[in-house]
């Protein structure tokens, strides 16, 4: 189904297509352990039982209806503690490539699409592989619903649900995958400043005050930036700044 691209320089020279499987991640980092992928490689699927998410949540896709897919990467030019601009650089592309069809498209901190008044439209996954000497490789995972109307979570929506029209998916796989090379060489030519910038433009509820969740409790604040790690910098009514890491806070209606 899925041909090898034509238009990249790396990414999608080595196609892994499957009918259905577990986790295009887990299989991309069985492979890259085997040694039996390069950077570029691609494992897509029709049908994932049992996708995840950054918090460890499941991924509801119906067979045929959305993309989902891994790529495998070698960011070796990063160090260890920049691997948060990887997740930027995906994230934009990802953006970039949908904003034609959906120009309030916004990610929402660190990694899900969403649309404000629909839901969240997809999520990105990265796993790392290192060793003694740094980072060897990064499975990067994308769940996008495309086609899929029906959602047993009021909070997900779908590019079809949002613009009212059907995509045909091999198609959007070349143009995303175009989309993610470019951010990638963006990254390894080291304009993480601008990458970093566009990020921040478009980032769901920025300087916007907002109830979060935090623990069992409720927090107001506004979204000021990120810190280099890539936690979440908040400002607090009493005008002081608080960081928060992945799991630490949760947003409203998500």
């Amino acid at each position: 189904m899925y041909k090898i691209l034509a238009n990249t320089l790396f990414l999608g020279k080595d196609i892994h297509f499957l009918t259905d499987c577990h986790s295009t991640n887990d299989i991309a980092l069985e492979a890259v352990r085997k040694k039996k992928v390069q950077e570029g490689s691609i494992f897509i699927t029709n049908h994932q039982t049992q996708g995840k998410g950054q918090r460890g949540n499941s991924w509801e896709a119906k067979p045929g209806e959305n993309l989902t897919f891994s790529l495998v990467l070698e960011p070796k030019f990063l160090d260890l503690s920049e691997q948060f601009y990887l997740n930027i650089a995906v994230s934009n592309a990802i953006r970039r490539c949908f904003q034609e069809y959906v120009p309030e498209l916004q990610v929402k901190w660190p990694n899900d699409l969403v649309v404000e008044g629909f839901g969240k439209l997809g999520g990105i996954l990265i796993e790392n592989l290192v060793n003694s000497s740094g980072w060897e490789f990064a499975v990067v995972g994308i769940g996008l619903n495309i086609n899929q109307r029906e959602f047993a979570s009021p909070q997900a929506t779908s590019l079809a649900q949002v613009t009212g029209s059907q995509f045909p998916l091999e198609e959007l796989v070349k143009l995303l995958v175009v989309h993610l090379e470019q951010a990638y060489i963006s990254l390894k030519k080291g304009k993480i400043g601008l990458l970093k910038q566009e990020y921040l433009q478009h980032l769901y509820l920025a300087d916007q005050w907002a109830l979060y969740r935090v623990g069992e409790q409720e927090l107001e604040g506004k979204i000021v930036g990120l810190a280099e790690s890539g936690n979440l910098l908040v400002q607090l009514p009493s005008g002081k700044q608080q960081s928060f890491g992945i799991k630490e806070i949760a947003f409203p209606n998500f």
